[in-house]
């Protein structure tokens, strides 16, 4: 089997997963109708924070050598939400309810181990700096676009963003972890990303058709912005090849599903962003693989 095969292989691998889980929960709930408030809470003040510092605190890398790849990230990110802004007027979609999913991707379960396979282990280090910025924005500016009367200090105070804190801290000083503490911490972060994935196909119960008409289009136009954007930056930043792939697969991601649940926190119409994350995790069977063919 080729590389090509080989990398077609391991997206779809990826990917069906996730759509596969939210199936699950999308006819268990047909069924049974639970109610996932609780669930949902957990998840995003003790399963999502353990995830996070797991991911960050696990790597020692240098952020100065990716100073550039870092900047390139935060622009696709902010950049995405200002160029799509006019598509909410056109899409008849709140901006709350449609920028956060276009401005943030599944860069950790999806980008991390995406980005190994199609670029060797010496990308790791790169794809937890992009993820590092993609989830520090999230936390910071994504929160402050749901709710503007959101202080930092308080920010300081989520779980998400104290463990955010403290994994770069452990990067940062190259600590380490007694093997028993950090199986457990593992182990609680394993919980987050199925939980999610069930929590969005329960949500999707309630998704008309009219969501689906929104998602087909941020399905779209999400890849699009983010690659349109890597390319302008690459104008300016000069990255190496390397590092320009890095960032344009960085930009072709889908929304993550973490998008649905601050969704569901801050009660900012999750069914429109269930149907958003969902739809936008199917096409990129298509424009994941597209963009590999043009960066490999």
């Amino acid at each position: 089997m080729d590389t090509q095969s080989l990398l077609l292989e391991r997206i779809f691998l990826t990917v069906f997963p996730l759509v596969a889980i939210v199936t699950v929960g999308f006819f268990y709930a047909r069924r049974y109708q639970p109610d996932m408030t609780a669930a949902n809470q957990v998840n995003i003040d003790v399963f999502v924070p353990a995830l996070i510092f797991a991911v960050l605190s696990a790597e020692s890398f240098d952020l100065v050598q990716f100073q550039s790849l870092a900047i390139g990230a935060a622009i696709v990110v902010i950049g995405s939400g200002i160029l799509l802004f006019p598509a909410c007027k056109l899409l008849g979609v709140h901006p709350k309810t449609f920028i956060p999913p276009m401005m943030f991707s599944n860069s950790g379960n999806l980008g991390i181990p995406l980005m190994v396979l199609a670029f060797g282990e010496d990308a790791l280090s790169a794809a937890v700096v992009l993820f590092l910025v993609e989830n520090v924005l999230h936390f910071t500016v994504g929160i402050y676009i749901l709710d503007h009367k959101t202080r930092l200090i308080n920010l300081l105070k989520m779980p998400m963003i104290a463990a955010t804190i403290l994994g770069l801290i452990w990067s940062g000083f190259d600590l380490s972890i007694p093997k028993a503490v950090h199986t457990f911490i593992e182990m609680l972060g394993q919980i987050a990303i199925p939980l999610m994935l069930f929590a969005l196909g329960v949500r999707m119960t309630s998704v008309d058709f009219k969501n689906w008409k929104v998602g087909s289009f941020s399905a779209i136009l999400c890849p699009a912005s983010g690659i349109l954007l890597a390319i302008i930056c690459q104008q300016f930043l000069q990255l190496s090849m390397e590092q320009f792939a890095y960032l344009v697969v960085f930009g072709s991601l889908p929304p993550a599903v973490l998008n649905y649940m601050i969704a569901e926190r801050y009660n900012q119409e999750p069914e429109q962003v269930a149907s958003i994350v969902l739809l936008g995790n199917m096409g990129s069977l298509i424009f994941v693989p597209l963009t590999l063919a043009f960066v490999l």
